[in-house]
């Protein structure tokens, strides 16, 4: 990113914390891919200080192909910013609950 608060030691302080506390695996539900993004939750401000949205808590540890599923486009987040389960259960069934497979089956 181009904001300089990207690379300063608070920054990589928290994001070290976050990338620590998920275990350096993406926390998309399905996926336990090895993360290399770490996303705020709800957006941050574009200013180049800690905000107080600059927290543990609105970090989450993601994939390179889960942080593109929520980057923002335009100003406005990808799906609302949230996350969708990937992959199947073994049984072949998709994770995602809101899967239109799902549609009908009662889960």
């Amino acid at each position: 990113p181009n904001n300089p608060y990207y690379r300063s030691p608070h920054w990589r302080s928290l994001r070290t914390a976050a990338l620590t506390r998920d275990g350096h695996r993406c926390v998309t539900p399905g996926c336990g891919a090895q993360a290399t993004h770490v996303d705020h939750i709800e957006t941050r401000p574009n200013v180049p200080y800690p905000t107080p949205l600059d927290a543990l808590s609105n970090l989450r540890s993601l994939c390179g192909p889960c942080d593109r599923r929520v980057k923002e486009l335009h100003g406005k987040r990808k799906n609302a910013g949230q996350l969708r389960a990937t992959g199947c259960h073994p049984d072949g069934t998709p994770r995602d609950p809101s899967h239109p497979w799902h549609r009908g089956r009662g889960v």
